[in-house]
């Protein structure tokens, strides 16, 4: 079976997120279960592609509404990410610093399905399957089944994997030029509450559509930022798999980019020595608890309530605890997060933007690791803190709920509060307090946790059958 995965990310060529991670790891594990898995991405302008070569493999043109474009597809030469990975250049177009952002996004990611396909189209032998990410992939399906283009591609099954579904690439219908050529009668299909949206276009035409926790699919049938009749009408091709994590990259004792490598046996010693560095380099106490945030400082991580959270945790146990906090995001959150060092003194500190070693040293180093998501379809974060031995303290949503049990219930391993709210956070911190103090305990559920399976070898299966299933 032949897989290509379609995704606007894919680690460490590009990431943005999650998306970035599973587009990076699933292929690998695919591939190891027997499978033939590629990637094709667009090819920014990104320091893995001045460090990397690439071989052409095709040349074409394209039309993005009145605008022609060359395009270049590249293949990396040295399979350094364990398959094949494929690049689409579109200069002037695709040849951006970052991923997202750009007030042309949707003649980018539409210049770059169109790429796609038409390289497809020339495919002699072509792929079993075209798996298509998020939104900015969501036109495939429906021009692989509509566009007059793409009439030979119709064979192929389309897969739809939402991993976020508050982001759905909506764009009026003054730009419906900007798309090939497709039976109009189908027009319909791209529409959604007066819009052409590419998410819902491709819940329409995929041939399966899954989200990366079965939580989350059951979430969305009731709340999906306004496709929840459209995801309950095609609820009979939807699943929920669970994301996994690449255990090689993510493995304590092999990691290069911590202070000191260490496995269940010498966690203790091991995570004392990185917890030293990082209070070293943060200016913190390492004789206190650590609790850190990774990620995004958006709404939807929750990332809002973190100043009064510090404040209000500082303020029930002064001087018991210290919070360091990694991520970029919503420019008043940032700002926020700098007043609180003011405030918080010597228990706070706060490093502005993204960082991946810095990330792996905090997983490494930290006690606790905050989850505080209004959204998170599966998470990845909190299933690297727990191969580190960090114990994740995590709302009660989406995919947190389908891997981190509390530790108050039989078998838990875990910290869960239910509501977005400072008062429920800081609660949740109380706990993992008292579990701190309780060295016996606490010393168990860290070695339960880094023991506990994450890896893509169950996810692949999933999708390799789901796959298996559409023939």
């Amino acid at each position: 079976m032949e897989i290509l995965h379609v995704s606007a990310e894919c680690y460490p060529a590009a990431k943005v997120g999650g998306l970035g991670d599973v587009a990076g790891a699933l292929p690998k594990y695919q591939r190891e279960a027997g499978a033939i898995a590629k990637v094709v991405m667009p090819a920014y302008s990104t320091p893995f592609r001045e460090k990397h070569t690439f071989d052409l493999v095709h040349q074409g043109g394209l039309w993005v509404g009145h605008e022609w474009y060359h395009f270049n597809i590249w293949k990396e030469s040295t399979n350094a990410l364990g398959f094949d990975l494929y690049q689409v250049d579109i200069p002037g177009l695709l040849d951006t610093k970052g991923v997202y952002g750009y007030p042309n996004d949707t003649e980018r990611f539409l210049g770059f399905q169109i790429a796609v396909l038409d390289w497809l189209n020339e495919w002699q032998h072509q792929p079993d399957v075209i798996h298509c990410h998020d939104h900015h992939t969501g036109m495939i399906p429906f021009l692989v089944k509509y566009g007059y283009k793409y009439a030979r591609l119709q064979h192929i099954a389309t897969v739809l994997t939402i991993h976020n579904a508050q982001y759905q690439g909506q764009f009026g219908w003054d730009k419906l030029y900007l798309i090939p050529s497709f039976d109009l009668w189908k027009s319909g299909i791209l529409d959604w509450n007066g819009a052409i949206n590419p998410l819902a276009a491709a819940i329409k035409s995929a041939w399966r559509v899954n989200t990366v926790s079965p939580s989350y699919m059951e979430e969305l049938f009731g709340n999906a930022n306004g496709l929840e009749a459209l995801l309950n009408m095609e609820r009979h091709k939807a699943t929920g798999i669970l994301n996994g994590i690449d255990d090689e990259v993510w493995n304590p004792a092999a990691d290069e980019m911590i202070e000191a490598r260490f496995a269940v046996k010498d966690v203790t010693k091991g995570k004392k020595a990185n917890k030293l560095r990082l209070c070293e380099t943060f200016s913190l106490n390492p004789d206190l608890p650590l609790f850190v945030f990774i990620g995004r400082l958006v709404g939807d991580k929750g990332a809002d309530l973190l100043p009064e959270v510090i404040g209000r945790s500082l303020a029930e146990h002064p001087g018991g605890l210290n919070f360091l906090v990694l991520g970029s995001g919503d420019a008043h959150t940032e700002w926020m997060l700098q007043q609180a060092k003011q405030y918080a003194g010597a228990n706070f500190n706060v490093f502005i933007g993204y960082n991946e070693t810095l990330s792996h040293q905090l997983y490494a180093g930290a006690d606790f690791l905050l989850m505080p998501s209004r959204v998170e379809p599966c998470g990845l974060n909190q299933m690297y803190a727990m191969r580190y031995g960090t114990i994740p303290v995590v709302r009660t949503t989406g995919g947190l709920i389908d891997t981190v049990r509390d530790f108050g219930d039989e078998g838990g391993f875990g910290i869960r509060f239910f509501h977005a709210t400072a008062g429920d956070i800081v609660h949740a911190i109380g706990r993992g307090l008292e579990l701190y103090g309780n060295k016996t305990k606490f010393s168990k559920i860290r070695k339960t946790v880094m023991q506990l399976d994450h890896s893509w070898n169950k996810a692949a299966r999933e999708y390799l059958n789901m796959y298996t299933s559409l023939k």
